[in-house]
């Protein structure tokens, strides 16, 4: 079975076919927040750490963290927004840039092996990203597009794919250490969008034996009530194959559907997880018969 395994100085994480659904909390994003940016900007993180706190409390078992500010020194603030997440939580993180230097800069005060999000199949992207996931032992998101854009077929998405898993074997990174998103469409715009990652992700899983991921809120962009779209499309792309996602795990209901996800395609043994985080907690009696219960209350015969 494959694995992609990632850790922080002190926590490993396995994204794999036979793990649990691994939640990558999405806040730490400053795109379209302007509080946010405008606060990492002056280097103000106090929103960072409460979003990186509340995220792992809800469930998340990674988190996403990016510092795409324009005008900003993104190298600086990223490489400080990672300290300081890493030193309030223990979780992995996913580290997300377009930018080769705020990578590296990332990626060099980064404590124990990361996910790089992410390379696409552009050959200038693929040798500027992948010597530098190599030198830093880390995992890849690989996205499904190249120079000529984002296919609507999902055959010609796998062929990317495999072009990047190819790419990154030439240069010594495993199959395993490449967690391809294949793009998931707005299914508002695109009505087959559903079908065809379901149908992607399964080929991925089975042909080129690689982890997947998306951005989970693509799906319903621009629908009303999107939240509900996503709740239900995450526990199904999951039974295709899907192996982790970018997502907001304090949207309600989301978490309660991936955990039950997990007990029904079976990466839930004996239903562990779901009873640890739903069964009820104990009276303050610790269970035990309330004082002058029913034995006092009783007559002997």
């Amino acid at each position: 079975m494959t694995q992609t395994i990632v850790s922080s100085a002190s926590k490993e994480v396995r994204i794999g076919f036979d793990q649990p659904f691994v939640m990558i909390g999405e806040r730490i994003n400053p795109t379209g927040r302007k509080l946010l940016a405008a606060e990492m900007k002056a280097g103000d993180y106090s929103r960072v750490e409460k979003d990186a706190l509340a995220q792992v409390a809800a469930g998340a078992q990674m988190l996403d963290v990016n510092a795409g500010i324009p005008l900003a020194d993104e190298p600086k603030i990223l490489a400080e927004t990672i300290q300081l997440v890493q030193s309030i939580t223990d979780v992995p993180l996913s580290i997300d840039s377009s930018v080769i230097e705020a990578l590296e800069a990332g990626l060099s005060v980064y404590q124990g092996r990361a996910l790089v999000n992410s390379t696409t199949a552009e050959e200038e992207v693929m040798e500027r990203i992948l010597p530098l996931v190599k030198k830093y032992d880390a995992a890849v998101v690989a996205i499904s597009n190249d120079d000529t854009g984002i296919s609507e077929d999902p055959d010609v998405r796998f062929e990317i794919a495999k072009r990047i898993v190819e790419r990154a074997a030439d240069h010594g990174i495993k199959a395993a250490d490449v967690v391809v998103d294949p793009l998931v469409m707005p299914i508002g715009a695109i009505n087959r969008a559903g079908k065809d990652v379901f149908y992607l992700v399964r080929r991925l899983r089975e042909e080129l034996k690689v982890n997947t991921t998306c951005g989970a809120s693509n799906i319903g962009f621009g629908l009303p009530n999107r939240h509900a779209i996503n709740n239900a499309f995450l526990p199904m792309v999951a039974a295709a194959g899907m192996t982790s996602a970018i997502l907001n795990p304090l949207h309600e209901g989301l978490v309660p559907a991936i955990k039950a996800a997990d007990v029904l395609n079976g990466v839930d043994p004996h239903c562990g997880n779901w009873i640890r985080t739903f069964r009820e907690p104990p009276a303050d009696n610790d269970g035990e018969a309330p004082r002058g219960g029913r034995r006092r209350g009783r007559r002997r015969a």
